[in-house]
């Protein structure tokens, strides 16, 4: 099998050089036969892919140390999930993965597309198979996933301790999956623009593939922040990192464009936001996968410096430089069919969310690469860290946060003094009685303070669009109100499922904003030596320390300490942080030690304990944090998900509603999704 796999390599790197020279041909020539080839190699260069990767599958699982990748990611002693999720852990395997997430995507779209968009799918086919050429040529060439060692060790290196953690076996697969997925309308978006068909229905074939993409995205950025707090031990989640940042760049893209196609479906408007929307995503994923492997910047989630990069840079400036042209040059072709007839209007709020999120991209972007425009110019690499992203970003998050409770309130083409009246008062009312509570109880930080009192704004929207709807059904059709709320959502997926996702970044935002109390105290503890701590909401705590043990277990040796943890004098728990040192099968140490953070947690907060060191035999060195309202990150997170989901799920064909039911709902919001 690994014997197929590698000639596989090869077979579809031929494949996939047919399928985009063929398709190309059949395209500009209109010649049918070679569409059709070209179709038909694009599905064989995806069984040949699907070889290759089951190939290296079947050499890492059987521990085949002949082959250099699989020696340098795994160990005989590793375990086997860790084994199969090492396929991605390196550069040579994380690329065939892509290449493998590509070629099953493009033959997803164009089996489903092969009776529709007649005129565009003779471009899709050799623009998706270009890209897959692409990454196939530096697989083959570059990044060799099946290449040889000259002597056949007895054990491999072993994987990277950091690496083996839950997170990590599915955080870089959902964000390849979400990368991966624009492609797919970059594909749609080249074919309508060398086509000119520019309206409507090209966005209809690639909304639900963005929808995909935020998804994983989504479920892969969630998990990521996750995996950077259990596993790296800084006591965060988020850390503006180079890497965080480029997967965070194609999400506030699709976001914008989800919002923006809206716009373009109800009243033709925003025709260049949306092509240049889901260009930039693409090309925004080509670029996070630049950065990574280039070894340009320094990061924890990089890979390191190699010629790869250079193969991503120059495919990147080709993808803008042929993308930039066919956009300027179809300017006319995109000209909008309607204009902006009031600020006060959905189109309006629309507009503005874009510009928000293109400015958070924008400022992440510049953050991002600045160290490198540095270094070029003047010689000096200057890092930009959290307080320059903190500084731009919270106030332009809070604006957009802002806009998440404006957008529903509002009418299309133009909102009457009567209409903001109506629609606005119990929101508003919502949100200050949330910041005027907050203050009361004591709450100064000014940030945290608005955020609270838009996070009451945007819920009170959110509560006041259900309930006119279940109101409305509950009337016209005497359905229970918990029958109402379903088939309300199930019927209005899209306008629902938005709501639910706007409720679960509502979290996130409050989640965020509790960050602002967090509270660190460096302590020292022999076995048996109490330590009294306070937390940001008053509470008293003690730790009392059960001494350092060591011990050997799976692959690896171990030294732990427990914490009894007491708040206001009651026990909640014992607390284990530890010292991890990886070995191979032969007992020798393969990486530097690890630390696994100790965590308490609970739904207002978490306490966070990492071991920095023993001295003696029995005394440790720790850092214990309350971290408050973390939970609330994850649950935000999976709402989100929901929502996405929500969304993405088919809407079957229902009947007209009646009349009645229509008048019940109110007239600016009759038709409106989100």
């Amino acid at each position: 099998m690994i014997l197929i796999g590698e000639l596989s390599l090869w077979v579809a790197l031929l494949m996939a050089a047919w399928a985009t020279t063929a398709g190309f041909a059949g395209a500009y020539t209109r010649r049918v036969e070679l569409i059709a080839s070209a179709r038909r190699a694009l599905f064989a260069m995806a069984g040949f892919v699907v070889l290759a990767a089951v190939g290296l599958w079947t050499a890492l699982l059987t521990s085949d140390f002949s082959f250099r990748f699989v020696a340098s990611y795994t160990s005989a002693n590793l375990p086997s999930v860790y084994k199969f999720t090492a396929f991605w852990a390196g550069q040579e395997g994380s690329l065939l993965f892509w290449a493998l997430i590509l070629s099953i995507y493009a033959s997803i779209a164009v089996y489903t597309g092969r009776k529709s968009n007649h005129e565009l799918m003779p471009w899709v086919v050799p623009t998706l198979s270009g890209i897959a050429l692409f990454f196939i040529l530096v697989l083959c060439f570059g990044a060799n996933p099946y290449a040889r060692l000259d002597w056949i060790p007895p054990d491999g290196r072993g994987l990277n301790p950091q690496l083996q953690n839950p997170g990590m076996a599915a955080h870089p697969p959902n964000l390849y999956l979400g990368y991966i997925a624009t492609a797919i309308p970059f594909a749609y978006a080249v074919g309508a623009l060398i086509t000119r068909k520019l309206d409507s229905e090209w966005l209809a074939s690639v909304r639900r593939w963005v929808l995909l993409s935020w998804f994983f995205n989504t479920v892969g950025i969630i998990l990521g922040m996750w995996w950077a707090y259990v596993e790296l031990g800084w006591g965060g989640y988020w850390a503006w990192d180079p890497v965080e940042n480029a997967s965070f760049l194609p999400w506030l893209i699709n976001t914008a464009f989800l919002h923006s196609i809206m716009v373009q479906e109800k009243r033709g408007m925003l025709r260049k936001w949306n092509v240049t929307l889901v260009v930039s995503a693409f090309l925004l994923s080509i670029f996070g996968t630049f950065i990574t492997r280039s070894g340009v910047i320094s990061s924890v989630h990089a890979f390191a410096q190699s010629s790869v990069g250079y193969w991503f840079l120059g495919f990147l400036i080709i993808a803008i430089a042929f993308t930039a042209y066919l956009v300027t040059t179809r300017l006319n072709d995109l000209r909008s069919h309607a204009e902006l007839e009031s600020i006060w209007s959905r189109e309006a709020s629309f507009l503005f969310n874009n510009l928000f999120l293109c400015g958070i991209a924008f400022s992440v972007l510049w953050g991002t690469l600045y160290p490198i425009l540095s270094e070029a110019v003047r010689g000096t690499k200057i890092t930009v860290g959290p307080p320059f992203f903190n500084q731009v970003n919270v106030p332009l998050g809070l604006g957009l946060l802002a806009l998440t409770g404006i957008g529903p309130l509002i009418a299309w083409r133009r909102a009457s003094v009567k209409n903001l009246r109506r629609q606005f008062t119990g929101p508003v009312v919502c949100g200050l009685l949330a910041g005027m509570v907050l203050f009361g109880l004591g709450m100064r930080h000014v940030y945290s303070l608005i955020a609270y009192t838009l996070a009451g704004f945007v819920l009170g929207t959110i509560f006041q669009e259900f309930q006119k709807g279940v109101r409305a059904r509950h009337r016209m059709y005497g359905e229970s109100f918990p029958v109402a709320l379903f088939r309300l959502v199930v019927r209005n997926r899209r306008r629902y499922g938005g709501y639910i996702v706007h409720v679960g970044i509502v979290v996130l935002f409050a989640a965020f904003a509790g960050l602002a109390f967090k509270k660190e105290f460096d302590v020292t503890l022999r076995g048996g030596q109490t330590y009294a701590a306070v937390d940001s909401y008053g509470d008293n705590w003690t730790f009392v320390s059960q001494g350092v043990s060591q011990y050997d277990e799976l692959n690896r040796q171990t030294t732990a300490v427990l914490l009894d943890a007491r708040r206001n004098g009651k026990h909640v728990g014992i607390i284990k942080t530890e010292k991890r040192q990886y070995v191979d099968s032969q007992g020798n140490p393969t990486f530097e030690p690890a630390t696994e953070v100790g965590i308490l947690d609970q739904p207002h907060q978490d306490v966070y304990v990492v071991l920095a060191g023993v001295t003696g035999t029995d005394t440790a060195e720790m850092r214990i944090t309350f971290n408050p309202l973390v939970w609330w990150v994850w649950y935000g997170g999976m709402i989100m998900a929901i929502g996405g989901l929500i969304v993405m799920w088919p809407q079957a064909e229902r009947r007209r509603p009646q009349a009645g039911y229509a008048a019940q709902m109110a007239p600016e919001h009759a038709g409106v999704e989100s």
